[in-house]
């Protein structure tokens, strides 16, 4: 099955356009898919981390804005909105201003052999995706950090409505697509599952860092009164069911806060009041 190089979305056999987002298939596009160059880098640090990337000429990232903590001197910075129209430059700002993130993006583009690099906003680690085209990867709100051009940024809706109420992330996720390398940062420690077909993980639902598009999320809730009442984990749980990679982290921006303000009420992070007011605000 061909994808859509531009949004990622699946395509028929002898289709010319993209249903999703009009663009044409082929050529132009194929041509762009062959033309992304491997981006060289390294991921150094342990909590505090700091991704390096050597840009070759010519090459160019996007991040999100006041994540670069230096580049060298040949490296030319501009913010702006993405898009070609003026209506692809507010569709994009909307999607990234709904899932957390700012409203303009920083382009770093080099004209030799230079060096960026880049870092969260708090102590956690930082994932890369190589994504192929037509790949796609769901993450949590407020998680990118930067990718190459060619990767789309977009914004995902959960499934289930009983999610999107309840699942401590509200009804916004970013949706990543290929080609290229996409950087994404989180809280804590990350641990790594691979489930295979109608295997089911479950996870504390603020927990969830990414999971890719083949992996169905739900949300359950937990056992008895008593746990739900007196366990400290919330109300529910999310069912991760395979086949696919799901990615969780040690620690939550939400817990941390709780432990930096320890007079605050410790109210359930899965409220669903919170979950619907997260969709137009995010405190992150």
């Amino acid at each position: 099955m061909p994808f859509c190089v531009t949004c990622g979305a699946k395509l028929g056999d002898e289709a010319r356009f993209c249903a999703s987002c009009g663009n044409p298939v082929g050529g132009a596009s194929e041509a762009a898919a062959q033309a992304v160059v491997p981006l060289d880098y390294t991921i150094q640090g342990d909590n505090l981390q700091v991704a390096r990337v050597r840009l070759k000429p010519g090459q160019e990232v996007y991040a999100e804005a006041g994540k670069m903590v230096y580049k060298t001197a040949n490296v030319a910075w501009e913010t702006r909105m993405s898009g070609e129209t003026l209506g692809d430059k507010l569709l994009g700002a909307l999607r990234r201003t709904i899932t957390g993130e700012s409203l303009f993006l920083t382009y770093f583009r080099s004209d030799g052999p230079g060096e960026v690099g880049f870092a969260g906003s708090y102590p956690g680690r930082i994932q890369a995706f190589d994504l192929a085209a037509g790949q796609s990867i769901m993450t949590q709100r407020d998680a990118f950090l930067f990718a190459q051009t060619s990767v789309v940024f977009n914004v995902a809706f959960v499934k289930k409505l009983g999610a999107g109420f309840f699942g401590g992330e509200g009804f916004i996720l970013e949706k990543l697509s290929g080609p290229g390398t996409v950087f994404i940062h989180a809280g804590g420690d990350f641990v790594e599952f691979q489930l295979k077909a109608g295997e089911v993980l479950q996870v504390d639902a603020g927990c969830i860092v990414a999971f890719d598009e083949s992996v169905d999320y739900d949300i359950q809730f937990v056992g008895g009164i008593k746990t739900a009442l007196f366990g400290g984990e919330g109300l529910f749980l999310a069912n991760m069911t395979g086949p696919g990679r799901v990615i969780v982290q040690s620690m939550t921006i939400n817990k941390l806060r709780r432990e930096l303000a320890p007079n605050k009420t410790s109210a359930d992070e899965h409220n669903p009041l919170n979950a619907i007011a997260g969709i137009f605000t995010s405190e992150d």
